[in-house]
Protein backbone atom coordinates (compact mmCIF):
# COMPACT_ATOMS: atom_id res chain seq x y z
CA UNK A 1 0.00 0.00 0.00
CA UNK A 2 1.41 3.39 -1.03
CA UNK A 3 1.41 6.33 1.34
CA UNK A 4 -0.33 9.43 0.03
CA UNK A 5 1.48 12.40 1.52
CA UNK A 6 -1.34 14.72 0.46
CA UNK A 7 -3.84 12.85 2.60
CA UNK A 8 -1.37 12.21 5.41
CA UNK A 9 -0.17 15.80 5.75
CA UNK A 10 -3.30 17.69 4.79
CA UNK A 11 -2.79 21.35 4.06
CA UNK A 12 -0.04 21.92 6.61
CA UNK A 13 2.80 21.72 4.08
CA UNK A 14 1.09 24.38 1.94
CA UNK A 15 0.38 26.41 5.07
CA UNK A 16 4.11 26.42 5.89
CA UNK A 17 4.96 27.79 2.45
CA UNK A 18 2.29 30.46 2.68
CA UNK A 19 3.35 31.43 6.21
CA UNK A 20 6.96 31.75 5.02
CA UNK A 21 5.88 34.01 2.15
CA UNK A 22 3.73 36.06 4.52
CA UNK A 23 6.75 36.47 6.81
CA UNK A 24 8.69 37.91 3.85
CA UNK A 25 5.90 40.39 3.08
CA UNK A 26 5.59 41.48 6.73
CA UNK A 27 9.38 41.81 7.09
CA UNK A 28 9.41 43.94 3.94
CA UNK A 29 6.75 46.18 5.49
CA UNK A 30 8.82 46.60 8.66
CA UNK A 31 11.98 47.30 6.66
CA UNK A 32 10.19 50.07 4.74
CA UNK A 33 8.57 51.72 7.75
CA UNK A 34 10.46 54.98 7.08
CA UNK A 35 10.13 54.96 3.27
CA UNK A 36 7.90 57.83 2.16
CA UNK A 37 4.85 56.65 0.23
CA UNK A 38 5.42 52.95 0.95
CA UNK A 39 2.15 51.01 1.12
CA UNK A 40 2.01 48.16 3.65
CA UNK A 41 0.84 44.87 2.15
CA UNK A 42 -0.24 41.52 3.52
CA UNK A 43 -1.43 38.11 2.36
CA UNK A 44 -5.00 37.31 3.27
CA UNK A 45 -4.22 33.86 4.66
CA UNK A 46 -7.87 32.99 5.35
CA UNK A 47 -9.01 33.62 1.77
CA UNK A 48 -6.08 31.67 0.31
CA UNK A 49 -6.88 28.80 2.69
CA UNK A 50 -10.55 28.93 1.71
CA UNK A 51 -9.53 28.85 -1.95
CA UNK A 52 -7.35 25.79 -1.37
CA UNK A 53 -10.13 24.00 0.50
CA UNK A 54 -12.65 24.81 -2.23
CA UNK A 55 -10.21 23.61 -4.89
CA UNK A 56 -9.71 20.33 -3.02
CA UNK A 57 -13.43 19.67 -2.95
CA UNK A 58 -14.00 19.81 -6.71
CA UNK A 59 -12.23 18.88 -9.90
CA UNK A 60 -11.33 21.62 -12.34
CA UNK A 61 -12.12 21.01 -15.97
CA UNK A 62 -9.51 21.93 -18.57
CA UNK A 63 -11.39 23.23 -21.58
CA UNK A 64 -8.34 24.42 -23.51
CA UNK A 65 -4.80 23.11 -23.91
CA UNK A 66 -3.53 26.54 -22.82
CA UNK A 67 -5.08 26.22 -19.37
CA UNK A 68 -2.68 25.65 -16.54
CA UNK A 69 -3.31 22.54 -14.47
CA UNK A 70 -1.55 23.94 -11.40
CA UNK A 71 -3.06 26.36 -8.92
CA UNK A 72 -1.83 29.91 -8.83
CA UNK A 73 1.14 30.30 -6.53
CA UNK A 74 0.23 32.21 -3.35
CA UNK A 75 3.12 34.65 -3.85
CA UNK A 76 1.45 36.29 -6.85
CA UNK A 77 0.12 39.77 -6.26
CA UNK A 78 -3.53 38.61 -6.37
CA UNK A 79 -3.30 37.51 -2.75
CA UNK A 80 -1.40 40.60 -1.62
CA UNK A 81 -3.72 43.22 -0.20
CA UNK A 82 -2.92 46.79 0.77
CA UNK A 83 -3.43 47.59 4.43
CA UNK A 84 -5.50 50.56 5.61
CA UNK A 85 -3.63 52.26 8.46
CA UNK A 86 -5.32 53.27 11.69
CA UNK A 87 -3.22 56.43 11.80
CA UNK A 88 -2.03 57.50 8.30
CA UNK A 89 1.27 59.34 8.16
CA UNK A 90 1.89 62.67 6.45
CA UNK A 91 4.37 61.18 3.96
CA UNK A 92 1.86 58.55 2.71
CA UNK A 93 3.55 55.58 4.37
CA UNK A 94 0.96 53.11 5.70
CA UNK A 95 3.29 50.94 7.80
CA UNK A 96 2.48 50.85 11.51
CA UNK A 97 5.54 49.17 12.99
CA UNK A 98 3.88 47.87 16.16
CA UNK A 99 1.01 46.35 14.16
CA UNK A 100 3.42 44.78 11.67
CA UNK A 101 5.59 43.32 14.43
CA UNK A 102 2.51 41.86 16.15
CA UNK A 103 1.37 40.28 12.85
CA UNK A 104 4.89 38.98 12.21
CA UNK A 105 5.03 37.40 15.68
CA UNK A 106 1.57 35.85 15.27
CA UNK A 107 2.59 34.48 11.87
CA UNK A 108 5.82 33.04 13.35
CA UNK A 109 3.89 31.27 16.13
CA UNK A 110 1.44 29.80 13.61
CA UNK A 111 4.34 28.73 11.38
CA UNK A 112 5.93 26.94 14.33
CA UNK A 113 2.63 25.24 15.17
CA UNK A 114 2.25 23.89 11.63
CA UNK A 115 5.89 22.83 11.63
CA UNK A 116 5.47 20.98 14.94
CA UNK A 117 2.33 19.27 13.61
CA UNK A 118 4.13 18.17 10.43
CA UNK A 119 7.09 16.95 12.45
CA UNK A 120 4.81 14.74 14.54
CA UNK A 121 3.13 13.44 11.36
CA UNK A 122 6.50 12.51 9.88
CA UNK A 123 7.54 10.87 13.15
CA UNK A 124 4.35 8.80 13.06
CA UNK A 125 4.94 7.84 9.43
CA UNK A 126 8.54 6.83 10.20
CA UNK A 127 7.35 4.69 13.10
CA UNK A 128 4.76 3.06 10.82
CA UNK A 129 7.41 2.31 8.20
CA UNK A 130 9.71 0.82 10.85
CA UNK A 131 6.84 -1.23 12.23
CA UNK A 132 6.96 0.31 15.70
Amino acid sequence: MAISFDSALGIHDDALLLRARRAEVLANNIANADTPGFQARDIDFASVLRGEQDAMSMELETTSTGHNSEFIEPDFAAELMFRNPHQPSVDGNTVEVQEEMARYTDNAIRFQSSFTFLNSKFTGLMNAVKGE
